[in-house]
């Protein structure tokens, strides 16, 4: 059992999400980068899909109440264990009556906390993701907050093994995957079902410009600040369905990359769709921050999973080998 000290607004539990139920209007949730969870979840020899910790908002504290082993992906954050330090992606055990301090992250935007065993807490719709706007899913549908006791589930494993060593960091691990030097975020995008709506001047902007990530920006999506880019005329389009890195337009012209939370369905024209080899970076990505958009085509956004894939395996092997050491 885990219990909560300090956690304010939006921390809240995650897995790969939920899929299949987007045809009952129910969006897929999970991680904002998996990439994170699921190199947490190899470290300890979990099942991929394991439910962490998400969080977003700083600082965060809790308390073990039972030995486990934990550990914390995701943004460069300065944590201690029991007063000692834990370096950024790191793996510990934790002693009952430790307290794990996670601090406002130098760089990144969300850390994860994997539990070895996973978090015990009720599947809903296959997936024990928060939904906070349907209130269902992780603790009753919320986030969490001071006092909260979450359970963790007791590993299959022996006990032993050893528990405290690090990996390479996702960001600097996977090829193609950091930011350049110039500190901007370059995300490769396939063009969408309307980028033909938009005229060649309005397509040369989305493609030339520097865009920033509005702070009216939250797990459902991340509104882009910068030039408009409006149609000659208004398209009158029915609903669609609507997927995590879909790049929507609306009338007034900003916008409007669909995250994790994003909507199941929507009228708006689609001019562009993050691949998915880049949606995990983009999920670090804070407000405020600048992204640019570069095209590829089907064939190259397939391959840009190979090297993450690579990884994660990578990861689950040298880990394995080195806990029973």
């Amino acid at each position: 059992m885990i219990e909560i000290l300090t956690s304010h607004a939006f921390n809240t539990i995650q897995d790969l999400g939920r899929t299949g139920a987007r045809r009952f209007g129910v969006s897929t949730s999970g991680a904002m980068d998996p990439v994170a969870l699921a190199a947490g979840n190899a470290i300890l020899g979990n099942d991929a899909g394991a439910a962490s910790i998400e969080v977003q908002t700083f600082p965060f504290r809790l308390r073990f109440h039972a030995d486990v082993a934990f550990a914390v992906t995701g943004a460069d954050y300065d944590a201690t264990l029991a007063a000692r330090t834990i370096p950024p992606w790191w793996c510990a055990r934790a002693r009952a009556g430790d307290i794990l301090a996670i601090g406002s992250p130098k760089r990144g935007a969300r850390v994860y906390l994997t539990f070895e065993g996973g978090i015990d807490l009720p599947v809903v719709l296959g997936s024990r993701s928060t939904h906070v706007r349907a209130g269902f899913g992780g603790l009753e549908g919320r986030a969490l907050r001071e006092g909260d006791m979450v359970p963790v589930s007791r590993s299959t494993r022996e006990a032993g093994g050893r528990f405290d060593f690090g990996v390479e960091p996702a960001n600097v691990a996977i090829a193609g995957s950091s930011p350049s030097e110039d500190g901007v975020l370059h995300v490769r995008v396939m063009r969408a079902g309307e980028y033909d709506l938009f005229s060649t001047s309005v397509q040369e902007l989305f493609w030339s410009t520097r865009w920033k990530i509005s702070f009216q920006s939250d797990r459902g999506g991340y509104r882009l600040a910068g030039p408009k880019l409006t149609l000659a005329a208004p398209a009158e389009m029915r609903s669609h369905g609507v997927v995590a890195g879909v790049v929507q337009v609306p009338p007034a012209g900003e916008p409007i990359v669909q995250m994790s939370d994003a909507n199941t369905a929507g009228g708006y024209p689609k001019i562009a769709a993050v691949i998915q080899a880049d949606l995990w970076r983009l999920g670090q990505a804070r407000p405020g921050s600048f992204i640019v958009f570069s095209e590829v085509d089907y064939r190259e956004a397939v391959a840009a999973m190979t090297p993450v894939d690579d990884y994660i395996a990578r990861l689950r092997a040298t880990s394995e080998l080195y806990r029973s050491l």
